[in-house]
């Protein structure tokens, strides 16, 4: 038997959220399994849990969590038994799945668990997939960026950060925006050349005093909220790849997208085709090794405590990464 977290209602964490015990599960055929070792939390998981965007349970009990590190403990057929014992982080293990990686055991299929280097720490790529995933599509979905200039908006959430990093990296100029003066400093180390604080106001004026020719891509955050403002600061055929939004139905500038031939990349992590997941993962993986890309820890937890996790993770942003340590 192993120690899990699940659910079997959606609702608020301390009211839905049981700790109890299970049995182990094996890997199926091409799946491995994974002992873990650290469980990462993102909004995505509590969107899950909360039944937010419209998402239901498809599955009458859920561990949750995509995203994880450990190590590989046992194969399923067709997998090569020399992956035993290799260090892993893992993504979209509760996509399409009923079991994630809130628990001592987790299944994945092989290609969902990514070699982890030995130097970089198993907390540190604990909530890569989820966030990590998603910026680099949102980055390099459609193509190469060396020599672009690339805002990012929100740019020390976990999506952002990744982002920031993952355009740097690809040669691009990177404009960050964040939401206060204090956080100006922590965009700059975490990559960015520029960072806006957008609290000041005349947030486009300022970009275009950097980019006088408008910026090539945005990745976006708040897609309802700043469409005006992306749309003032894109030059003629750029793109807005949009992962969230404050307004599920923003209203939607058309003619004056239309006119400059804009491009909007609406981006959903659960199904990106398998090529892009497998480039991001030898990417971020990468950024991880070379220390282009950290993430800040807001808060460790044990299992026990995984609704205090999932209630910071609702309020952490941009202080970091929420973990629980199996």
């Amino acid at each position: 038997m192993m120690r899990a977290a699940w659910y079997e209602r959606q609702g608020p964490a301390a009211e839905v959220l049981t700790v109890g015990e299970m049995p182990i599960p094996e890997p199926g055929s091409g799946e491995v399994r994974i002992k873990v070792a650290v469980s990462g939390v993102h909004v995505g998981d509590l969107g899950k849990r909360r039944g937010w965007w419209g998402s239901t349970m498809a599955f009458p009990r859920v561990i949750p969590h995509g995203d994880g590190t450990g190590v590989i403990d046992a194969v399923g057929v067709g997998v090569d038994p020399v992956r035993l014992g290799e260090r892993v982080w893992v993504y979209l293990a509760q996509s399409y799945r009923p079991f994630g990686t809130a628990a001592e055991y987790t299944v994945v299929p092989a290609a969902h668990a990514v070699p982890l280097p030995e130097p970089v720490e198993f907390e540190q790529a604990a909530g890569l997939g989820i966030p990590g995933i998603t910026a680099h599509r949102a980055i390099v979905g459609d193509g190469p960026v060396t020599g672009q200039t690339i805002v990012v908006t929100g740019a020390l959430g976990a999506v952002g950060r990744t982002a920031v990093a993952v355009a740097r990296r690809g040669g691009a100029l990177v404009i960050a925006t964040v939401r206060q003066a204090a956080y100006v400093e922590q965009a700059l180390e975490a990559g960015a050349h520029h960072a806006i604080d957008v609290s000041e106001g005349e947030v486009a004026k300022r970009i275009l005093q950097i980019a006088p020719s408008g910026v090539d891509r945005v990745a976006e955050l708040a897609f309802g909220a700043n469409i005006d403002t992306d749309l003032e600061i894109l030059r003629y055929g750029g793109t807005i790849a949009t992962y969230a939004t404050d307004d599920a139905n923003p209203a939607v500038p058309y003619w004056p997208l239309g006119f400059k031939n804009i491009t909007v990349r609406f981006l959903s992590n659960d199904d990106f085709p398998e090529e892009a997941n497998r480039a991001a993962a030898a990417e971020l993986t990468a950024a991880l090794l070379q220390g282009d890309l950290r993430y800040p820890i807001a808060g460790r937890f044990a299992l026990d405590d995984i609704a205090e996790a999932h209630d910071l993770t609702e309020r952490a942003a941009a202080t970091g990464r929420v973990v629980i340590h199996l």
